[in-house]
This record gives structure tokens, C-alpha cells and sequence, in this order.
């Protein structure tokens, strides 16, 4: 159970609860948002629902979830209304009762610094203060963060909300790491640059230093190796178990090199869409890098998106996926793509595997692109750049919605017999 808090009102607050349900909603946890806010209970109104039935009645039924109302851009965000000032509720005791559901759980605090905001913050297990850039508001969120201290509840980060980048006295003056920027877009909730970084910002929290509360308390934390060191070394030892990366570089880019390490690390199947099997074969025996074994299959151009399902679903427990290149299935009908993705997200989740999307840039643009990079945990872009009489290979990585992700290029050498860092 996560509150979303801030002392200063008109920071965000509430839509930055909502923001956060709809984001671990669409990453596939079930989460429930709930207005503890008397002062100022709008969340049902952010959320363009209505304001009945509130948190008053979950006591009366069997699930929360069998009186939240449902989002209506996610369909595993759920939003409970707060009570009425006509309705008694003890609102401690109902959110004890609600951090044993199966869903994740998301508070939206009142305002302030007074006793209704240290009511719902003393049986949470983690707080996200919100704030925006503002003199006053980062004041306001340094008092949220003492109240949290002296109540001996975590603070998991800060989220600077309307805003681009982090100002530089934010983050010398808070002494909780900013989790994240929200960019000032209208509506805020329907904005595509909004909702990713709401994304980013859950991937951020459900990687934090101890958060293993609800729905996310049996995830692996082992780190699982790409087989690149340098890479493996800029993400604290890998990657997350059911990471699927989508790996962007143009054709000449030697960017296979990198699905070749991949295959190192563990059984591995690898699903050729333009080279035959037995090229595949033939450039993994003869490559300069490390290769393993993995197993081999050429997808059927007359109906890629059914084969590649069916083997994928057959995936093994701890296995990798590369696809390559992507651009046959990202040709394909826009609903039927994006449900593979949907079951390569969901089975990689199951498998605690490394999917690799080999996304090549060619001239001729596929209208599916968008979507392999929405679907992403991770985009790896590979750049490659002549520099005096050698060849430089820079690893960049603009998305990452599980954890931080490097701010410096990443530099690979590919002209050893492994590839390692300079």
C-alpha cells in the first residue's frame, strides 16, 4: 500500500494518484485507488466517475473491488470515492482491511500537515510525496516527508509534477531521491508523454530499495545477465527477471552481436524472421562474439503473429526470446500485433526470461514501431559512429520503466572475440 502525498494543495496530488493506479494497472497489477482526502475528495472527479459508492461501503460487501468503479483508460484501475461527511467510517481500520486484497493499493492524502493526513499515512507502507517546481511546493514536500519520518513510514521517492527536467536545487535540497518528472500536457490523464511518464515512474517504485509490498511482493529481484558486461555493469548486474527490451539499430549497426551474446546466458529461442535457419546458424558458429546454443525457428511469412504465439507459449521456465528483426510481425494487422505483445509481456512476466526485440531501422517505416516501443520494459538504442580510424558503438538507453537506467552512452567494443567495454 503506497499513499501519494503532499502538503501543498494544487501540486497534482490527485491526478498523480490516478496517474500511478492507471500505470500499475497497465503494467499488469491490479490496483485499487482510494480517497482518503475529507478535506477534498476529487479523485472520483479526476477520474470522470461518480461519487457513490464510497469507501463507506466496502465494509458491507465482500471485495473493495465489488463496489470500485473501473477506469476508463484502465481496465485493472479501480477507484474508490471517499466517504461522505454523513458517513462514518474508521478509516484506519478499512485501509488495515484493504492491504489484504490481492490488488495493489493506492491512497490519495488530503493536504496539509494536520491529523487527517497523519491518519491514512500511519498504516501505509510506503509514501510517494508529490510536489511540483515551485518554491512553495518543495517546501510543502520537505514538511510531508518529516511527518512521514516521525511516523517511521518510508518515504520511497519524490515526483516533481509539471514539470520537464528536475531543477538542480530540487535535488541537492530533498534528501529522498526524485523518482521522476511529470510533464505539464492538458488533459494530463489522455496525454501519450503523461502516461509514460507515469510508467517510468512505476517502474522506478516497484524497483526501490525494500518496496515489496501487495501484488509485487513475490517478484524476483535477481539481477539476470545480457551477457555484456559493460551493459550488465551500467544496470547494476542486468536486467530484471521478465524484462522484454527492445533493441533499436540501424541494419549495419552489428547489433546482432548483441542477440548473440544474449544466448550465452541461457537457453535461448531465437525466431528468425528474413535469414533462414541455417544463416542463423552459420553467422552464430562463425561470429566474433560469444554464442551459446539456442534453439532455431524460421516464422512462416503467410502467418507469423500465430506461429510466433504458439512457440512463445511455449516458452520454459527461465528462458530468453529474441526475435529478429521485428519488422515482418510489426507489418501485421494493428489489434493482432498488439495482442502478441500482450502474450510475449505476459509469458516473459511467467518465465522470468529476457525477451530481445530486434528492432532494425530501415527507410521504409513499419506502422507498428510505436507500439514495440510502447510495449517495452526496456529500449536499447544502438548507435554506431566513426571516430578517427575506428569504428564506436555507443548503447543508449531512453526507456526504462522498471528501474533507472544509465545517463551516460554505454560504449561497447565489438571487435574482440567478446564484447566488453573500452
Amino acid at each position: 500500500m503506497i499513499a501519494i502525498a503532499g502538503a501543498k494543495g494544487g501540486c497534482g496530488k490527485t491526478t498523480a494518484a490516478l496517474g500511478i493506479t492507471e500505470a500499475f494497472a497497465r503494467a499488469g497489477t491490479p490496483t485499487l485507488a482510494v480517497d482518503a482526502d475529507r478535506q477534498l475528495p476529487d479523485l472520483h472527479v479526476t477520474a470522470g466517475l461518480e461519487p457513490e459508492p464510497t469507501l463507506a461501503a466496502v465494509e458491507s460487501h465482500d471485495s473493495p473491488t465489488d463496489v470500485a468503479q473501473t477506469s476508463e483508460r484502465a481496465d485493472d484501475a479501480l477507484v474508490l470515492p471517499a466517504p461522505r461527511s454523513s458517513q462514518s467510517v474508521d478509516l484506519q481500520s478499512t485501509l488495515e482491511a484493504l492491504k489484504h486484497t490481492d490488488s495493489q493499493v493506492v491512497v490519495d492524502c488530503p493536504s496539509g500537515a494536520g491529523p487527517d493526513v497523519v491518519e491514512p499515512m500511519s498504516v501505509i507502507d510506503e509514501i510517494l510525496v508529490v510536489t511540483d517546481g515551485t518554491n512553495r511546493s518543495v517546501s510543502a514536500a520537505k514538511t510531508t516527508v518529516d511527518i512521514a519520518r516521525r511516523l517511521d513510514v518510508p518515504v520511497v521517492g519524490v515526483l516533481l509534477n509539471r514539470c520537464e527536467t528536475v531543477p538542480e536545487e530540487v535535488e541537492t535540497s530533498m534528501d529522498v531521491p526524485v523518482l521522476g518528472t511529470v510533464p505539464d500536457r492538458n488533459p494530463p490523464l489522455e496525454s501519450p508523454d503523461v502516461q509514460a511518464a507515469y510508467d517510468d515512474l512505476v517502474g522506478r517504485i516497484r524497483t526501490s530499495n525494500g518496496y515489496t509490498t501487495g501484488a509485487m511482493a513475490d517478484r524476483e529481484t535477481e539481477r539476470l545477465s545480457t551477457g555484456v558486461d559493460t551493459i550488465d555493469s551500467s544496470l547494476d548486474g542486468g536486467l530484471l527477471p521478465g524484462t522484454v527490451v527492445a533493441l533499436s539499430a540501424d541494419p549495419d549497426g552489428q547489433s546482432e552481436f548483441l542477440l548473440y551474446e544474449l544466448t550465452t546466458t541461457r537457453g535461448t529461442l531465437y525466431l528468425t524472421t528474413e535469414r533462414s535457419e541455417s544463416v542463423v546458424q552459420h553467422a552464430i558458429d562463425t561470429t566474433i562474439a560469444s554464442a551459446g546454443k539456442p534453439t532455431i525457428r524460421t516464422l512462416d511469412s503467410s502467418n507469423p503473429l500465430s506461429e510466433a504465439t504458439k512457440l512463445v507459449k511455449q516458452l520454459p521456465e527461465g528462458a530468453n526470446l529474441i526475435i529478429d528483426s521485428m519488422r515482418l510481425l510489426e507489418r501485421q494487422e494493428p489489434q493482432s500485433y498488439s495482442e502478441f505483445l500482450n502474450t510475449v509481456t505476459e509469458v516473459m512476466k511467467e518465465t522470468d526470461g529476457i525477451a530481445m526485440l530486434h528492432c532494425l531501422n530501415r527507410a521504409e517505416k513499419t506502422n507498428n514501431r510505436g507500439t514495440t516501443e510502447y510495449f517495452a520494459d526496456v529500449v536499447f538504442d544502438l548507435d554506431v559512429a566513426v571516430e578517427s580510424d575506428a569504428v564506436g558503438h555507443h548503447l543508449t538507453i531512453p526507456k526504462s520503466r522498471r528501474e533507472r537506467a544509465p545517463s551516460e552512452p554505454i560504449t561497447l567494443d565489438v571487435s574482440t572475440q567478446e564484447i566488453v567495454g573500452d
